[in-house]
């Protein structure tokens, strides 16, 4: 019995992503290996340095999380080595995130990237509150997804492995994974938050987060999430990193059975630490055993019959 799942042709020892943007600082990464999680994902990082928006930038409320970081990160020029020495010094797969506004942006930071070997390479196609330069919020529509996916995939060495992130606030999130197959992703990442939404203080009559409103992560988006990977398994053939208010090893499981290979788990941490992961990962052994499981793999999509 174990949980090693490999994704990509990449051994991760247990299916547990840190996703994009949970942990903000380079330094804070080597907390994630060090508490047990099978692979972590960078920061976005951008073509210029990005400050964030007005503080604060997360709150908690009685669901989940609400967050306007603002993708704050100091640049590629700087970020990429700063992530190049975490890549050289951890012993676990590093996915790194880029973001971009313009297909020839986003197709120069992947190329940036690829020099620091990263594990794979994760296009955040679906922040919200952007648009990109075909008017279109980004992830949002089939062709814009298309056009980034497809420059980049050209733009790179092909051993190097791209995912697309994809919005859950579209109409079609299968159409849109399919999209990102056919103009060459090699995997899906899904979800990003949801909204954005707004929590307001009623004491203050104020919005309480520094940017009015953010997206919605936590627990209250996992059914959204769940059903988002299974639209996307039932729609392309690419493995799936699924993510979106996982919490426990039963929501692991549920996320693995709609579609996922590997499962991201960022939300968990702002509310429970990182002791969290090593209790997922417990309790996962214990559901295997009495399941008489032996893989991980063969949960991926068993509940699509």
């Amino acid at each position: 019995m174990s949980l090693k799942v490999r994704f990509l042709g990449i051994d991760f020892n247990n299916p547990l992503v840190m996703p994009s943007g949970i942990l903000q600082e380079v330094s804070a990464h080597y907390q994630a290996e060090k508490n047990g999680l099978g692979g972590v994902t960078t920061k976005s990082m951008t073509m210029e340095p990005r400050e964030g928006n007005p503080m604060p930038r997360v709150i908690k409320y009685e669901h989940g999380i609400l967050n306007s970081v603002g993708l704050r990160n100091p640049g590629i020029n700087k970020g990429a080595g700063e992530w190049a020495k975490f890549i050289k010094e951890t012993k676990i797969p590093v996915i790194c995130s880029v973001f971009a506004v313009k297909v020839a942006d986003f197709v120069y930071l992947a190329q940036e990237v690829q020099k620091i070997y990263p594990a794979m390479i994760e296009l955040n196609l679906s922040c919200p509150n952007t648009v990109d330069e075909l008017g279109e919020p980004l992830g949002m529509g089939s062709e814009s997804t298309a056009a980034a996916v497809r420059a980049v995939r050209k733009a790179l060495k092909k051993e190097t492995k791209i995912l697309a992130k994809l919005s859950p606030n579209v109409n079609n999130i299968g159409e849109v994974a399919k999209a990102a197959e056919d103009a060459g992703a090699d995997a899906i990442s899904a979800i990003n938050t949801v909204g954005p939404g707004m929590v307001i203080d009623i004491k203050q009559r104020k919005p309480m987060l520094g940017n009015l409103c953010g997206g919605m992560s936590g627990p209250g988006i996992r059914p959204l999430a769940v059903r988002c990977v299974w639209d996307i398994y039932n729609s392309v053939k690419l493995p799936i990193l699924g993510m979106g208010g996982v919490e426990t090893a039963k929501d692991v499981v549920e996320i693995m059975l709609a579609g996922a290979s590997l499962v991201g788990v960022g939300s968990a941490w702002y509310r429970h630490g990182f002791g969290i992961y090593e209790k997922i990962k417990t309790d996962l052994r214990q559901y295997m055993e009495e399941n008489k499981i032996n893989k991980l793999e063969e949960l991926v999509g068993g509940a699509h019959g």
